[in-house]
């Protein structure tokens, strides 16, 4: 009788990550850096200034317009693409329901009057064309192999 034990066989594939999974993967760790960052006087500019949800004069790296729930928001989004990223077909879901949000919040930015209490995120033109590219990736990538 051995007295030693030896691990579970794990396959490669069990350990390995499919592609949609990696990029599901990297959009939620860009999203919870994002998100905490929106937080950070001196990375974000005009700190003091940041509102709840209302126009904010605070500036992701003195472009991105943010607020409170703005940056929540990126947190949210970006803690479920950790946990979605676990299997390909929510990665795949993920990556896919995002890009439509992104490409929502992109014809949103558009057509709202940035002075405006109706821009509530709140959004600036350089926040509009990051959400068309994030758009694009996200709905692109979401058709990448699952194994």
């Amino acid at each position: 009788m051995n007295a030693t034990h030896s691990a579970p066989p794990t396959s490669a594939r069990a350990r390995t990550r499919s592609p949609v999974q990696l990029a599901a993967l990297l959009f939620g760790l860009v999203f919870l850096v994002v998100g905490i960052a929106g937080f950070v006087p001196g990375v974000t500019a005009d700190f003091d200034s940041i509102e709840m949800a209302a126009r904010s004069e605070a500036m992701l790296l003195g472009i991105f317009q943010v607020s409170f729930l703005h940056n929540i928001i990126h947190l949210i989004f970006g803690l479920a693409g950790l946990g979605l990223s676990r299997v390909s077909r929510t990665a795949r879901g993920y990556l896919l329901v995002g890009g439509i949000i992104y490409a929502v919040l992109w014809i949103y930015g558009l057509l709202v009057d940035k002075d405006s209490t109706a821009n509530f995120v709140p959004l600036n033109s350089a926040d509009d064309w990051l959400h068309f590219a994030l758009a694009l990736a996200m709905i692109g990538l979401s058709f990448l192999p699952r194994r």
